[in-house]
């Protein structure tokens, strides 16, 4: 009769573990998503800031009389594209959707500051440095929030796929992620130069 008592006490105890064990585990799943989502806001937080700057930049160039109207309506076009697409969803289509729009918007911007370079009076005016300082920053910001990201994504699902949490991962619903990868042409740098 003992013995079945201490036999029901040692799998009570198992499964008060267990359970124990799945709450923390379902917790840690939860925070490591809610910081992968937390550093994808980060990622759009700078896409928005380039969207924003590129109207001061057009403006500050339509100024100059003169100036190639082409140039600026790739950027108004590339600009307006890259905007269709900011959202909150997570998923490989939606990265790289964006991406390529984004890159779009900072290479018509790149071509902007090298027709710039013909017009020395523009170059040397007080506003166009500054917004050249403003993008280049924006530009650091973009590649850090996007290796914080798949920083983010790698921790979750390196806690989605090890032994035991995967199988609390798979219970909950907990289902690998896609961070930024390169692109076809990625070798070609997209990056605003001054």
């Amino acid at each position: 009769m003992q013995q079945k008592r201490f036999s029901g006490y040692l799998i009570g105890l198992f499964f008060v573990l267990l359970g124990l064990y799945v709450i923390v585990a379902y917790n840690s799943l939860v925070k490591k998503e809610e910081k992968m989502v937390q550093t994808w806001a980060e990622v759009q937080n700078a896409y928005q800031r380039r969207l924003d700057l590129t109207p001061n930049l057009v403006s500050t160039v339509k100024g100059m009389a003169g100036f190639e109207q082409e140039t600026l309506t790739k950027i108004a076009e590339a600009r307006s594209n890259a905007m269709s697409v900011t959202t909150s969803e997570i998923s490989e289509e939606t990265y790289r959707k964006q991406s390529g729009l984004q890159d779009t918007l900072a290479a018509a911007s790149n071509r902007l500051i090298a027709v710039v370079e013909k017009y020395p009076v523009l170059k040397g005016t007080d506003a166009f440095r500054g917004l050249q300082v403003q993008l280049e920053g924006n530009e650091r910001r973009i590649k850090v929030a996007r290796a914080d990201f798949n920083g983010a994504v790698k921790d979750y699902n390196q806690a989605v796929r090890s032994f035991p949490k995967n199988m609390v991962a798979g219970v909950f619903g907990f289902d690998t992620k896609q961070g930024f990868t390169a692109t076809e042409g990625a070798e070609r740098n997209v990056e605003i130069k001054f």
